[in-house]
């Protein structure tokens, strides 16, 4: 999952699963696999530095996290 901004401020949490592609129109959108769209604030890059980061935390959780 990440959280985006939609154009008007509010914050949208994503399951990036569901992405099919972004693309930059000059606005970003998100197209996700059931054919929505959702315009964002955050750039194509910004977008999916989110999608790895996340997937990062998923297949390798922080060994401090795993102790806890």
């Amino acid at each position: 999952m990440i959280q985006v901004t939609r154009l008007d401020g509010s914050e949208l949490i994503l399951n990036s699963d569901m992405i099919e592609f972004v693309e930059e129109t000059p606005d970003t959108i998100v197209t996700l696999t059931d054919g929505k769209k959702v315009i964002v604030r955050e750039d194509p890059d910004e977008v999916i530095r989110r999608i790895v980061a996340f997937r990062r935390r998923v297949i390798q959780p922080d060994i401090e996290e795993v102790k806890a």
